[in-house]
């Protein structure tokens, strides 16, 4: 499958924050959104755990994670993101994806709504 990017913004539950708006890659291997750390703190997202993630390579690291509101396409959700290092490009993971009903079509290389959330 091709690269899909998509404009996204991340917003901090915390009143009165800045927000960070960027292409992210869309990576459907990624279960959380990666962001970098100094983004996610300049706009107030707290820290609120760490967890070992499995990156491309195989290797494993630890990053800590906070959450925060994300929205792209005209949907709003809210889940998990890792505080990745300064600089890296940011990623918007399976879950995000999958909580507002959009997935990739990996014939056309893009992002496409499906009709409903599944509940079963």
């Amino acid at each position: 499958m091709g690269i899909v990017r998509v404009t996204t913004v991340v917003t901090s539950f915390e009143a009165g924050r800045d927000s960070f708006e960027e292409l992210f890659l869309v990576d459907t291997d990624a279960t959380d959104s990666f962001v970098p750390g100094d983004e996610l703190e300049r706009i107030g997202v707290r820290r609120v755990g760490r967890m070992a993630y499995e990156l491309a390579d195989g290797s494993l690291k630890e990053y800590d994670f906070g959450l925060a509101r994300i929205e792209f396409m005209g949907e709003v959700s809210a889940g998990r993101v890792i505080f990745g290092d300064p600089g890296t490009e940011p990623l918007l993971g399976v879950t995000a994806l999958e909580s507002v009903c959009i997935t990739v079509d990996p014939a056309n290389r893009t992002l496409k709504r499906l009709p409903a959330i599944p509940l079963k």
